[in-house]
């Protein structure tokens, strides 16, 4: 009986009765009604250990444009979208998410990232369906070798909700035969990372890993860990965001048996840092894990550096460093979520000094070809003379660095 008690407090999500932790101010009574009423109005049978439990929210995700015309008024352009068939990323999303959304405009931030719009059917100048020439660069499936001492490997297709702005449209919630995820890719994907000793770090992404069930994580990490050389191992995921019930002690307890292992969360808008997420991520970084968060910048939803500098402010109040600040991937259908760079570079501007270091991300863009992260900074380097670098800081004014050129000694 004890065991059986034991298991199911493993499997409950980590928010719940740990209300105490949150800062009061933080967190609003509105979401939290918002959410309850959403509850009772469109899943009136589900008790509250159903809300909580990931694998409910899973199987109650919403698919179709039945039921989500049912918890929203949707406009025109998303009806054509959903009900078209030509939209090539699937729709869905978790209860839970969707309940963030109930009740605001059509041009709501996040629901611009989640309810497909007739733009995704249209190519745009140097959008492609593998802008990162990620399949060239895949000498087994779903793995990448990119980078010298590093690899991407794909683990899963599934995401509990689809970011319409998604690179992998290709894989995502798609089956085919290039992207089978089955026992024996993922034993030629290890095999080949044991094969090469000069892979020193692993990312495990997708799809998103963490929507597979506890064995199955547990089987890949602990084959990963098992090769010598691999030094460390990263997971990329938007669990704690969007599914933040699937963070259970039991998961993170399995988590911290494969240290060093780090975690980025794919975060887009402060309005995701509720109860539920930060509790997450707090349990995350209480087992040891670093978390780092990677953002893309997404027109009309985070472009502004004001909404980015409090999203970054809530993530490090739970431990979330800001790491990746993504310029949009040319993929198709992408051209309505992305800004122009010179926007991402003023973000920076307005971010860099006027707040804490930590809270300040790398800019990058991920070269289309396949030319990996490329940091773009502002000019701060003004260029130099035979005696001094000179310089501009955050705020515009002009410095100078003493750094004499040194002539070569006869």
């Amino acid at each position: 009986m004890k065991k059986e008690m034991r298991a199911v407090e493993e499997e409950v999500p980590l928010v719940v009765g740990l209300s105490a932790l949150r800062p009061l101010s933080s967190f609003s009574s509105k979401q939290c009604s918002t959410a309850s009423l959403f509850q009772r109005k469109f899943f009136p049978e589900s008790s509250q250990s159903d809300w909580t439990s990931w694998k409910w929210q899973i199987q109650n995700s919403i698919t179709d444009s039945k039921k989500l015309s049912e918890m929203f008024a949707l406009t025109k352009d998303e009806l054509d979208a959903l009900n078209s068939g030509e939209v090539t990323l699937p729709f869905r999303i978790t209860p839970y998410y969707a309940s963030l959304l109930y009740g605001r405009e059509s041009d709501y931030a996040l629901r611009k990232t989640m309810i497909p719009l007739s733009d995704e059917f249209f190519t745009s100048f140097g959008e492609s369906g593998d802008p990162l020439c990620e399949e060239h660069m895949s000498p087994v499936p779903n793995v990448v070798h990119r980078y010298p001492d590093r690899v991407l490997f794909l683990a899963t297709e599934f995401c509990s909700s689809y970011c319409r702005y998604c690179t992998r449209h290709r894989v995502v919630g798609n089956k085919n035969e290039l992207h089978r995820f089955s026992s024996k890719s993922w034993e030629n994907g290890i095999n080949y990372i044991a094969s090469h000793p000069e892979i020193r770090d692993v990312l495990i992404s997708g799809g998103d890993p963490l929507t597979m069930p506890d064995a199955r994580i547990d089987y890949l990490l602990s084959r990963l860990r098992s090769i010598p050389h691999v030094e460390i191992i990263r997971i990329g995921t938007k669990v704690p965001a969007v599914l933040p019930q699937r963070i259970t002690p039991k998961l993170v307890r399995m988590l911290k048996k494969y240290h060093p292992l780090f975690i980025s969360i794919h975060f887009t808008h402060p309005d995701e840092m509720t109860l539920e997420t930060s509790v997450a991520c707090r349990a995350l970084a209480d087992a040891g894990i670093p978390l780092g968060s990677q953002t893309v910048l997404l027109k009309g939803v985070n472009d502004d550096s004001k909404v980015l500098t409090d999203l970054y402010h809530r993530l490090l109040m739970v431990r979330v460093r800001p790491y990746y600040l993504y310029q949009c991937d040319p993929v198709q259908g992408s051209s309505h979520f992305r800004t122009s760079v010179e926007t991402g570079l003023r973000i920076i501007e307005q971010i860099r000094g006027f707040t804490s270091g930590y809270a300040v991300p790398t800019y990058v863009i991920d070269a289309p070809g396949g030319g990996g992260k490329i940091p773009i900074l502002p000019d701060y380097y003004q260029g130099r003379d035979d005696n001094y670098v000179y310089l501009k800081n955050f705020e515009g004014k002009k410095y100078r660095y003493p750094d004499p050129v040194r002539t070569p000694s006869l």
